[in-house]
């Protein structure tokens, strides 16, 4: 599956134990996001359309008004990297 070098950055976080903090607005859609690794790092490379595209392919899930995580789907999909420690 094609996924984006922004995609691929924001899943590996994810499946490390990070997670996107979200606040909804006045509407209940979600109107602001933060992706927050395991370590309390931002990652900045987590935009809205990069999120929507996660959501859509059902990469990231939300249950019961927790953080979004990574789900077993988006766990398949993102590729091995070094982890640089």
């Amino acid at each position: 599956m094609n996924i984006s070098k922004h995609e691929q950055r924001v899943l590996h976080v994810l499946a490390q134990g990070g997670a996107i903090h979200y606040e909804r607005g006045a509407n209940g859609k979600v109107s602001d996001i933060t992706c927050i690794s395991r370590d309390g790092h931002i990652l900045t490379d987590c935009t809205f359309a990069v999120f929507d595209r996660l959501k859509k392919r059902r990469f990231i899930r939300s249950t019961g008004g927790q953080p979004y995580r990574v789900t077993q789907r988006g766990l398949g999909a993102v590729r091995a990297q070094l982890d640089n420690r």
